[in-house]
Formats: C-alpha cells, structure tokens, sequence
C-alpha cells in the first residue's frame, strides 16, 4: 500500500508540474524593426536576409532566427528580457558591424513591452530616384545607384535589373519578366534607366515592378521599392 500510494503521489506531482509548465503565457511583446541607413530604408528580398535573437539566462543557449520582409521590416514576439540581436556575417546587401575578432557585433535590447527599434547598416549602394513608369506598353525604369561604401571594402556593381510581377513579391524569385544592365555597360550610375515590354496580365490592370542591384560578391541584391504600375 505504502509503494502503491508514493506511486500514486509521484504521479500527482509529474501532472501537476506538466500543467503548470504548459499554462505557461506564450510571448506576447513584439519587436519589431527597419532596416534603415542615415534614416532610409534599406530594401531586400523576401525571406533571404536572416537576423538572428539571443536570450541569456533560462538554460537558454540557441538563437531566435528571423528574416527581414521586402520592405526591410522584421517582427518577433517575445518574452521580456535581455536580448542581443545579431545579423549574421556575409547577410544582405550592406555592412553590418563587427568585433575585433570579426565576430557579428551585437545589438543590446531589453524587452519590456512591445518596442521598435531602427537597424543601422551600411549598404554598398543606395536606390536613389527611382522612377518606374509605363508608356504604351513600354515599363521604363530610371534611377540613380550611389555607392556607400568607397574605402577598401568597396565592390562594384555587377548587373541592374527591372522585376516584373502579378504581385508585390516582385524580386529575383520565379519574376513575371525583367530586364537587365550588366555593370560594365553602365555609362552614367546617377542616370541609369532599364526597358521591358509590359507582360500580358489582362485582367489584371497592373502590374508591381521593382529595381534591384547585385553587388560583385555579395549574394543578397539590394531593392528599390515595390512600386505598382498602372498597364
């Protein structure tokens, strides 16, 4: 009797423990945040460029990971605490700092309550100017690409491109059409301009189109913004 009643108590104790543990509150602040440069925001391709949230303390030790939407914006729900935020090296088409030892610096954030915070980056290049417009079934893009960075990690452009699409994930995925400069026939980069013959969507009225560069040797482009374009 005695054995079966510890039995009958351990068992008790293992349920009452499960339930507790899963009535925990999921997280419920949210972080969100742009990715900015002097103010502007810094464009890339959906679900490519990864963040990554380091909680310390409650035996927690991996990292919360995440990528940047279109428009450079991320959401996260959290717990309140002490976070550090992290882009990993070599992610997307700008700078992010490092330690000494070349290590991804790290943002300090402290969650109490939802909060939003700016990211700073240095872009290779910024999309400046842009101006997508359609002309008799003609689609003209015309902007001008500003080099950033000029020192010793300077890189060169490789190609500028005009997506094309149905929706607003217009981008390097699978696009309806596009339209390309490679960078060595790039005469003028304040006054570049892209054509393409507008893609038949009918019945849909319009199309998205978006401007991208891809920088020699870096994997990620950099985007313009979506713009929607009346056909």
């Amino acid at each position: 009797m005695k054995s079966l009643s510890y039995s009958l108590l351990a068992g008790v104790m293992l349920t009452a423990f499960a339930c507790k543990k899963d009535n925990y509150a999921p997280p419920s602040s949210s972080l969100t945040g742009t990715l900015l440069y002097k103010g502007d925001t810094v464009g890339v391709e959906y679900n490519q460029v990864p963040y990554q949230l380091y909680q310390f303390g409650f035996g927690k030790t991996g990292s919360i990971d995440g990528t940047f939407a279109p428009d450079g914006n991320m959401s996260q729900l959290l717990f309140n605490g002490n976070y550090k935020f992290i882009i990993p090296n070599g992610q997307g088409p700008f700078m992010w700092p490092q330690t000494p030892a070349g290590a991804p610096d790290s943002l300090s954030i402290t969650m109490n309550g939802s909060q939003h915070i700016n990211i700073e980056v240095t872009p290779f290049y910024m999309i400046r100017n842009a101006k997508i417009t359609n002309s008799g079934g003609t689609l003209t893009a015309n902007f001008k690409a500003e080099q950033i960075i000029t020192d010793a990690n300077a890189k060169g452009i490789e190609r500028v491109v005009l997506f094309v699409d149905k929706t607003q994930f217009a981008s390097n995925a699978n696009p309806l059409a596009s339209a390309s400069i490679n960078g060595g026939d790039i005469t003028d980069p304040n006054n570049i301009t892209i054509t393409l013959a507008a893609p038949n969507v009918a019945p849909q009225k319009y199309v998205f189109a978006r401007i991208a560069v891809k920088i020699q040797g870096v994997e990620d482009l950099l985007y313009g913004s979506v713009q929607q374009i009346p056909l």
